[in-house]
């Protein structure tokens, strides 16, 4: 029975609605995303960027309209009796989404809504500006300051809020990154009230999975990456590894039917030590789990994790040419990157590779060195995305000061995403062709199809999902051929 929002709520606190808004069938639109848009399969991260601040806040609740397959109509249904919403947005979502917030306004004039995410962080005054029904833009950091508006303190008082006052866009000072993330609740038990596990799933990951946060920044620097630049910051703050250990462990009790948990802080082993200390309580646990990684890990840690229930790292090689990773600020080196991957063969874990074609320094010949690379590599599975210029990375300003970038056509009318970048040398349309080959001559090879072939005959699951996924693989790549039109 769905629970009304008065039912639990602090008289303290107003009614407030964490809204993924619906979009593209198919549409990942979950913050957990960094390339927000259809994938070549159905996938849905958890929205862990809205349940966290969903659990500061008594009585509120969480609605996930693309994992749920719902409509507009059945949003504005739900949405009834509350009276702040607070939107996930992004670059390529962004339109839509004030669509959605225009409709929430037409059905209840009086409802307060907010917009959250990289895009509304690095552009609070445009966004604002674009879109009468947003009421406030809550910037960077947003936990606490979406509890401070849920609590109902004057905007003006609220650091890290954007807003209008007297037809004016009013910015107030910066919010300090939280520095105590053991500070903040654990997101499981609202997965347990609004989420259904079974709904999100990830081509590479044991179904059903369930992903969260032990620590948010990245001290990297790569120049496209989004989440570092705009909100998460570039020092590593971490949860103590006692407490992550403890909400796995209870996670584990909550959701017996999840098969695998998935870390998905930007880089889970920056901090090895850590790792090693989370991955030792995991493994006295009997946890299943897999986390991102760079692909730079000692192998005596590997065999760590390995021996406590590590099952894959998902790992960003990026591009078989070093040029493009120094150009990037990748910080990796191609021999270590190797070394890396056998020792992972060695000790039997998994590889979810993903790469990026279309980033500054790329040819037709860098895309065949990378085709080349990822084939010698020979990890699990792969990722291809298009390179994502997004507003507030450094890959942004580039491409826009050498004019490489046309931001409308990001994603395409049917969801997926295009190539918004492009070269004097390399056409868009030339990227996104190289996208289809990059698949084609990986997984068209003896070895992925065998692989593939021996999991499906030894698990029933395995098998219907693999075919269902299969299909839409190739609808996918099909899809990528359809001119791109802006969103």
């Amino acid at each position: 029975m769905t629970q009304r929002p008065s039912e639990v709520r602090s008289p303290m606190h107003k009614r407030t609605l964490f809204l993924n808004p619906p979009s593209f069938s198919g549409f990942d639109g979950g913050a957990g995303a960094r390339y927000q848009a259809r994938r070549e399969i159905k996938s849905f991260w958890f929205p862990t960027w809205l349940a966290q601040p969903a659990a500061l806040i008594p009585g509120s609740k969480l609605i996930d309209a693309p994992a749920d397959d719902l409509s507009l109509e059945e949003v504005l249904k739900r949405a009834k009796g509350f009276e702040l919403c607070v939107f996930h947005t992004s670059t390529p979502s962004f339109d839509n989404d004030c669509r959605v917030a225009q409709a929430l306004k037409a059905q209840d004039p009086t409802i307060m809504i907010g917009f959250v995410g990289a895009h509304v962080a690095v552009l609070p005054e445009e966004s604002l500006t674009a879109c009468p029904a947003i009421d406030f833009v809550a910037r960077e950091e947003f936990d606490y300051t979406l509890l401070e508006v849920a609590q109902g303190k004057p905007f003006s008082q609220v650091s890290g809020l954007s807003y209008r006052e007297d037809g004016q866009v009013r910015h107030n000072p910066d919010r300090a990154l939280i520095p105590d993330m053991d500070a903040l609740p654990s997101v499981v038990d609202v997965y347990k009230r609004d989420l259904t596990i079974e709904n999100y799933y990830i081509g590479y990951l044991k179904h059903p999975y369930l992903s969260l946060y032990t620590g948010r920044g990245c001290p990297a620097r790569c120049t496209f990456c989004l989440w570092p630049q705009t909100v998460g910051g570039h020092v590593y703050r971490t949860r103590s590894a006692e407490s992550v250990i403890a909400e796995l462990t209870r996670a584990k009790a909550l959701f017996a039917q999840v098969k695998e948990f998935f870390f998905d802080d930007d880089t889970f082993t920056a901090d090895l030590p850590r790792a090693a200390a989370i991955a030792r309580g995991l493994g006295r646990a009997g946890i299943t789990w897999s986390c991102n990684s760079r692909a730079n890990v000692p192998y005596e840690y590997l065999k760590i994790f390995k021996e406590n229930g590590l099952r894959l790292l998902l790992v960003g090689y990026e591009s078989g040419n070093q040029q493009i990773l120094n150009n990037i600020k990748k910080g990796i080196r191609l021999d270590i990157a190797r070394e890396f991957t056998r020792n992972c063969r060695k000790l039997g874990i998994i590889i979810h590779g993903t790469f990026i074609l279309g980033l500054p320094g790329e040819t037709e010949q860098t895309i065949e060195e990378s085709i080349r690379f990822a084939r010698k590599l020979d990890v699990e599975t792969i990722q291809v995305s298009l390179a994502a210029a997004y507003p507030g990375t450094e890959l942004y300003r580039q491409a826009m000061s050498n004019k490489w970038y046309d931001e409308k056509v990001l994603v395409r009318n049917d969801g997926t995403q295009a190539s918004a970048i492009q070269y004097p040398h390399l056409s868009a349309a030339q990227i996104e062709t190289g996208v289809k080959r990059f698949y084609s001559r990986f997984y068209a090879r003896p070895r992925p199809i065998l692989r593939m072939l021996a999991a499906m005959a030894k698990d029933p699951q395995e098998r219907r999902r693999r075919l269902r996924e299969g299909k839409e693989f190739l609808d996918y790549l099909r899809g990528r051929q359809k001119p791109p039109v802006a969103a």
